[in-house]
């Protein structure tokens, strides 16, 4: 996978940033502005960017930036409440007020907006997040696009009155006044050169995903806030990683991940939600095929073996070589 080169430097200390401003945006829902609290500019990104939140109570947690890509000095994100969650989105609802300093890592891009010649965005729920710049970008390009945003109430749906100066291009439609999204007319007739970007809960991207199931590669490009579940009956194998610069070789249990057996061997690699999901702990591959079992590479990456996520992923062959 190749890194975004405006990202951060991988093992970067966080920027020093404060919260300038937190506004409601829907029933659950709230927008933060962070600022450099020495005023100064912020790292450029690109649309589908997210960027690790480090909470002062030490939580770190991965949000899509939403705001004004054009905007240098000022990022903004949108934190969904979880009662279900680890705490994090909690912690930002509850206590993180204006004022408070938090830390910032990343911008990194696993979910970059291609040229095409027409889009169809598809979002649930808090997944309209990381589609907002790439609406943004395709309008100022003058590329026709379309959105169906879902969610369960219209109150729930953030940033309605950003979308509404779009007209007709963006359909909103809450659950309790339309029913479910037509992913039919959302996916029907679109032309060659279409894309479809599509962000929200597991059940719509899985819908999605079936009903492209027949698209080349490339078309559909999906992102997860909760990594998929396993297929059943898979079987973790013990496997040796060969670690080339340093000239060491590890066995990675069957009852451990290969982030934890690097760790345990004092091999330090920077890693963050632990699904899969954001990037963080991507490694280079230098032999060997890897079992990719994230939810972040692309098909092409994934043909590619050159790279993976040791948070998750494993080892198809008995052995891997890694530029550790």
């Amino acid at each position: 996978m190749v890194s975004d080169p405006r990202a951060s430097r991988p093992g970067a200390a966080p920027l020093d940033l404060h919260v300038a401003r937190k506004e409601r945006a829907a029933d659950g829902v709230v927008a933060l502005t962070l600022r450099r609290a020495d005023g100064g500019r912020l790292p450029d990104w690109s649309p589908g960017a997210h960027v690790d939140l480090v909470l002062p109570n030490g939580t770190t947690r991965q949000y899509s930036l939403c705001g004004d890509r054009w905007d240098a000095h000022a990022y903004r994100i949108a934190v969904l409440r979880e009662p279900a969650g680890r705490g994090g989105s909690a912690f930002v609802h509850d206590d993180l007020a204006e004022g408070d300093r938090v830390g910032l890592g990343g911008p990194r891009n696993g979910f970059r907006l291609v040229p095409a010649g027409r889009y169809a965005f598809i979002a649930g729920g808090i997944g309209i997040t990381p589609l907002l710049p790439m609406i943004d970008q395709a309008e100022r390009q003058g590329v026709p696009w379309t959105l169906r945003y879902g969610g369960r109430t219209r109150s729930s749906m953030a940033f309605l009155d950003e979308l509404a100066a779009y007209g007709a291009k963006a359909t909103i439609v809450p659950h309790d006044e339309h029913g479910p999204l037509d992913l039919a007319a959302a996916l029907t007739g679109l032309p060659g050169d279409a894309r479809i970007y599509c962000c929200g809960p597991a059940g719509l991207l899985d819908a999605v995903a079936a009903r492209c199931a027949d698209l080349p590669p490339g078309r559909l490009r999906l992102e997860r806030f909760v990594a998929a579940a396993r297929a059943d009956g898979t079987v973790d194998d013990a496997f040796q990683v060969e670690l080339r610069r340093s000239g060491r070789t590890l066995t990675v249990a069957p009852s451990e991940t290969l982030l934890d057996a690097l760790g345990a061997a004092g091999v330090s690699v920077l890693s963050s939600c632990g699904q899969g999901l954001c990037g963080t702990c991507e490694t280079t591959v230098l032999d060997g095929v890897p079992d990719h079992r994230d939810a972040l590479l692309d098909d092409a990456d994934r043909a590619a073996g050159d790279c993976m996520l040791v948070c998750v992923s494993r080892a198809a062959s008995a052995r891997l070589v890694l530029d550790l």
